[in-house]
């Protein structure tokens, strides 16, 4: 699952062999390689399992100093890569190093992306003494001198990766790890609307499935028209979670005893910034007239009336509030408005197909604009008077 791999961008100008480098790691002809500069367009991505590393998601981007028209929106692409890894290979060849990689290790360093910087076509010439002079001007990354021809190579490039890759890209926290124990009843509520796939659950669904599994839980799913009946049975779950979007009728029907949450808000906890997810849900009850809310869905999908982010969520936030807002919707990891400071207030989706890096630095303009953000379950919980109930578990 691509949300759970590490993620690894391969960043230099046109003809410094980044195809021939990502081929070499996989051991496949992944990428097209050619004398000819710019053959590489949009980033190429391929899920690869790399030794003593594992699991992982290679990214190969078009150079950075790309020509014309084309060129610039190919560029752009490639910046855009750098706030979807988790680490990166600067590229060089040909003992060239200046404005291109300053910009781009300023561009790593701002969005917190660990990288090293490889010298390629060493064979053709050796990295000189001035090269690397003027790169420790400009960073304090390891420096490798480096052939792709050369196979002995890859093991030299494999321990450089594993000595920057965080920590935090290994981490797979559990989604209810600390919320249950062993043999421990668990809950889920998951109604099948317009929007669940045919014949499957969607993916937070699965993912809190398995967790439960992994944390020796017995696990009860009912939708929520059944919910009343599985009550009747008098068996007490040690946690209830259900889909967000219909917190107020469970709400309603679960007795308050029993603790409470949503697929979403669980989400919410492992990818995001919880602290500041239940700060900023508290500023839905300070919106104005003429706020514009921003929606962030990290996937695209296939929307209809029953749209959560695009229809539901709109809709409510403005029946609660009573005022005329405006709404901006931005789905999959498109890039985001230029012009974040119009905006009152950000609603990120619960990150289940992104990484935690991903939705981190989708988030930090905002974050550090001083824009308030929340989250799809905690906006709900917050719209259906729910939001101490559906946090509670978590104090």
């Amino acid at each position: 699952m691509s949300s759970n791999q590490l993620h690894i961008g391969i960043f230099g100008r046109r003809n410094t062999g980044k195809s021939s480098l990502i081929n070499m790691l996989t051991g496949q002809e992944i990428s097209i390689v050619s004398h000819q500069p710019g053959t590489t367009t949009d980033p190429v991505k391929k899920s690869v399992e790399i030794i003593d590393i594992g699991p992982a998601i290679l990214i190969d981007t078009a150079g950075i100093d790309d020509l014309g028209e084309i060129g610039a929106k190919r560029i752009k692409k490639s910046k855009e890569a750098i706030s979807r890894v988790d680490c990166a290979i600067l590229l060089i060849a040909g003992n060239q190093f200046g404005d291109y990689e300053v910009r781009l290790i300023s561009q790593f360093m701002e969005q917190e992306v660990s990288y090293l910087i490889v010298h390629n076509k060493n064979d053709i010439d050796k990295i000189a003494s001035i090269t690397l002079s003027t790169i420790k001007q400009h960073s304090k990354a390891e420096i490798l001198d480096f052939s792709t021809y050369m196979s002995s190579n890859k093991d030299k490039l494999l321990n450089a990766l594993k000595r920057i890759i965080p920590e935090t890209a290994y981490q797979q926290t559990s989604l209810i790890g600390d919320l249950v124990k062993p043999k421990d009843l668990l809950l889920l509520i998951t109604p099948i609307d317009g929007e669940a796939p045919e014949g499957r659950m969607i993916l937070p669904q699965n993912q809190t499935i398995r967790d439960a599994l992994d944390n020796h839980c017995i696990t009860m799913v009912v939708r929520e028209t059944e919910l009343a009946d599985f009550l009747k049975l008098g068996i007490t779950p040690v946690l209830a979670v259900t889909d967000s979007q219909v917190f107020g009728y469970v709400a309603e029907t679960l007795p308050e005893s029993i603790p409470l949450t949503s697929f979403s808000i669980l989400f919410a906890r492992m990818k995001g910034d919880f602290t500041l997810y239940k700060e900023g849900t508290h500023h839905i009850s300070q919106l104005k007239d003429g706020d514009n809310v921003l929606i962030l869905e990290s996937c695209t999908h296939q929307t209809n009336c029953d749209d959560i982010g695009r229809v539901k969520i709109p809709e409510l936030l403005k029946k609660n509030t009573g005022k005329n807002l405006l709404f901006t919707i931005v789905s999959g990891l498109s890039a985001l408005p230029e012009n974040i400071g119009d905006f009152a207030l950000v609603i990120q989706c619960g990150g289940c197909m992104v990484t935690r890096k991903q939705l981190t630095n989708r988030l930090r303009p905002f974050i550090k604009a001083g824009i308030p953000v929340t989250n799809y379950g905690m906006t709900l919980a917050w719209l259906n008077g729910i939001f101490e109930r559906a946090t509670k578990i978590f104090s």
